[in-house]
């Protein structure tokens, strides 16, 4: 996941961008009725007024439908099979419980059905940065596809690696307070815990993770994007396609190759996108290994089932093509709908939007910060590829959100 994100935000590659066990609640008192368009009482102009709260370390600004831009025109229905799919894993915690039980009962969902359960039972809140500021970037990643084999060839020559049984992940929730990461990886040597191996180790010698591949692949440069994005498909020789999503990851940050490209003067920066740096290696093949090794990142993957609609996300559900996000849980609650309001990649044409956040990215930090997902395809390539707008953000939450979450 990008839960690292299943997904890890494409974004990453320009230095700005990828569970617990939930004990079963009680069901909800509340009536299996189904609601109907003509039973959902119309809102008022505004919502009621509404402190600011805090969650985790981001201030959400407590605002008015009103100010949501083209919140009356834009289209709802096709992000709420997304916000229901998101109601499973929310559906036993104690603030989702009556609103998902609610959604669910809905039996002919219209767009004035899905606007005023929205307007009756939630609060917009502006999603406020450390700064003071409402704007920030959303950027782009997808699914991409990479061609590969169960054994290795002469052409499938670059493994794909399931976690190694040697990674350690340890916990330092009480062992270093101030810690950024509460969570580490290593490996034993003798008696000793040490950092896991780095991407130059692993790529230099097959024969530290021996026996660890899941597949073998064709492209050097296509897997490394592949890391970034977090999951993929692999067509193989057959034509039997392999669903694959994050696993784990050996410890250290990421460092963007895109970044490194603009400081060695090898690329412009309006040319470091996701197509330029693929071109650059074309180009430059001689370079390129040494490049990617400087990202000493590197993911592990699961095979997932074939079944899936699509990856899955850091909220444990598949992800919806143009209406999932990822975001930064530190400021915005995991699997709460998003309205986003930014521009289509490299226009300014508006692209304000109802999704749902269910995704998160080791690079997606902060309070106004989104990467968005577009799918799977070269279309959701080259939208991801090119994406990197301004953008303000609004989290719903349930109005009794307010009663539980902490005061500026």
């Amino acid at each position: 996941m990008k839960t690292q994100s299943t997904l890890l935000g494409l974004a990453i590659l320009f230095g700005l961008s990828g569970c617990k066990t939930e004990t079963a609640a009680p069901k909800p008192s509340i009536a299996e009725k189904p609601i109907a368009s003509t039973e959902v009482p119309p809102p008022s102009q505004h919502s009621p007024k509404a402190p600011a709260i805090i969650h985790g370390k981001g201030l959400l600004q407590a605002s008015d439908w009103a100010r949501l831009p083209d919140w009356q025109q834009t289209t709802l229905l096709p992000t709420w099979g997304t916000f229901l799919q998101g109601c499973q894993p929310l559906k036993h915690r104690l603030l989702w419980q009556e609103i998902c039980a609610r959604a669910a009962a809905i039996e002919r969902p219209d767009e004035l059905t899905i606007r005023r359960f929205m307007e009756n039972h939630f609060i917009p809140y502006q999603v406020v940065n450390a700064d003071g500021s409402t704007e920030g970037l959303a950027t782009g990643y997808y699914e991409p596809l990479l061609y590969g084999s169960r054994k290795p060839s002469s052409r499938f020559r670059y493994p794909i690696y399931a976690p190694p049984e040697d990674l350690l992940t340890i916990d330092l929730d009480n062992t270093h307070a101030d810690s950024k990461s509460t969570l580490a990886r290593g490996r034993l040597e003798g008696r000793k815990v040490v950092p896991y191996y780095t991407r130059a180790e692993i790529e230099n010698n097959r024969n530290l993770l021996k026996g660890r591949e899941l597949l073998w692949v064709e492209d050097q440069v296509e897997l490394f994007f592949l890391q970034i994005q977090g999951s993929g498909r692999i067509v193989l020789e057959n034509g039997e396609i392999v669903k694959i999503g994050y696993a784990d990851h050996n410890g250290y940050p990421y460092r963007s190759i895109g970044k490194l490209l603009i400081e060695q003067g090898e690329l412009a920066a309006w040319q470091a996108s996701m197509q330029g740096i693929k071109r650059w290696g074309q180009q430059n093949p001689d370079k390129l290994e040494p490049l990617l090794q400087q990202n000493t990142r590197f993911i592990f993957f699961r095979e997932l089932p074939a079944s899936l609609s699509g990856p899955v996300g850091a909220l444990g559900v598949p992800l919806t093509a143009g209406r999932s996000l990822a975001i930064d849980p530190d400021s915005i609650p995991l699997g709460a709908p998003i309205y986003l309001a930014t521009t289509w990649p490299n226009t300014a044409e508006p692209l304000n939007r109802l999704m749902v956040a269910q995704d998160t990215g080791s690079a997606i930090k902060g309070g106004v910060r989104a990467d968005f997902f577009w799918g799977y395809g070269k279309e959701a390539e080259t939208q991801a590829g090119k994406m990197k707008q301004p953008a303000k953000m609004w989290v719903l939450l349930p109005k009794k959100y307010r009663h539980q979450a902490r005061k500026p």
